[in-house]
């Protein structure tokens, strides 16, 4: 190894202790026994296709179309495994072509949310609440929790190291034994910021609202 190659490598390892790797997610659904049964038959199991950043989360090898009031959106991607309740998680860029004012939340926070439709072939669902664009947030492992003296819960900002930098205030921290790090930002986000995957950001503990 050359003595160029050697600073380089300690460069990548200093950076991959004081930041976190960021993931763009794009609009998905979650859905239930209930869901998966109605739309893709009785007993149906839902096909893994790709493993996800976090551990035991997958992309399926099922799409949908997921439509509300003005417009839809078809190949919508189905993440598994299956869940208590259905949930889909859009961008604000993709509530106005559906025609709904989905607030932001994060997931699994879905009690007076709008509804939304799912279309698989000839059969079509719709669902009374479970519509949500997902709040900017931080999954931790406990053991990184406590290197980047962060806590469950806590919000803090995020400064991105991408092609234009930004600032997101009020990130949620989520720390759990369950969680790989990483940061999860939507398309919206991803895209304000020049987003590329390996791209990282440095995390701001003093600036969160507290919200």
């Amino acid at each position: 190894m050359t003595q160029q190659a050697a600073v380089d490598a300690l460069v990548e390892q200093v950076l991959a202790r004081l930041t976190v790797e960021m993931e763009a997610s794009g609009r998905h659904v979650h859905l239930s026994r209930n869901e998966v049964e109605y739309l893709f038959g009785p007993g149906y199991r839902l096909t893994q296709a790709k493993p996800l950043s976090q551990p035991g989360q997958f992309a399926c090898a099922e799409r949908v179309t997921l439509f509300g009031p003005k417009g839809e959106f078809q190949n919508v991607a189905v993440l598994g495994p299956e869940r208590g309740e259905a949930q889909a998680e859009i961008s604000l860029s993709d509530a106005v072509k559906l025609g709904v004012r989905p607030p932001v939340r994060l997931s699994g926070d879905t009690n007076g949310t709008p509804g939304f439709g799912l279309r698989y072939g000839s059969r079509e669902l719709r669902l009374d609440h479970g519509l949500i664009v997902a709040k900017r947030h931080v999954h931790m492992t406990p053991g990184d929790a406590r290197r980047f003296g962060v806590a469950d819960k806590q919000t803090v900002c995020l400064r991105t190291f991408t092609s234009r930098p930004l600032v997101f205030d009020d990130v949620v921290v989520r720390v759990s034994d369950k969680f790989a790090t990483y940061i999860h930002l939507d398309h919206d986000e991803a895209n304000a910021c020049g987003f590329q995957k390996g791209d990282r950001a440095v995390l701001l503990t003093g600036g969160g609202n507290g919200r």
